[in-house]
């Protein structure tokens, strides 16, 4: 009885491990982070973010912040007075959990409007398997 026990316990396990290895996290902005001067429409065009997968906005704290706002404050660059999704540590990571589109901004004083704004459409499932040749 209990090695059976054991056995479903490692199966649940390893069912669950290559899905959590698989998570990918997404430095906003790549070498650049999240900062003035970013095309961040194209930095996130030909990627692909999933339930799961991980966003890392890297910012000198100074001068930048994180609002997660909805899509109609995000097309006129507002930052609602009653937001608590906002992150200011500099390095703020943020779990993707659920699907569909998800937007942020800087809610500092005209930098959304200079393009310091990021949309992305996070789906369910997996990342793509690494390539094994790439090792």
């Amino acid at each position: 009885m209990a090695i059976h026990r054991s056995l479903v316990i490692f199966a649940i396990v390893a069912l669950m491990v290559p899905a959590i290895s698989l998570a990918t996290d997404f430095v906003v902005g790549d070498d650049y982070g999240w900062t003035l001067g970013i095309n961040y429409e194209e930095w996130a065009k030909d990627k692909q973010f999933f339930v799961g997968d991980t966003l890392v906005f890297t910012y000198n704290a100074t001068f930048h912040n994180v609002y997660k706002v909805n899509g109609d404050d995000f097309q006129s660059c507002t930052v609602p007075s009653n937001n608590s999704l906002v992150f200011f540590t500099g390095n703020d990571t943020i779990k993707l959990a659920t699907t569909g589109n998800e937007w942020y901004v800087c809610g500092v004083i005209g930098h959304c409007d200079l393009g310091m704004k990021l949309n992305i459409t996070v789906v369910d499932g997996t990342g793509p398997a690494a390539d094994p040749s790439a090792a």
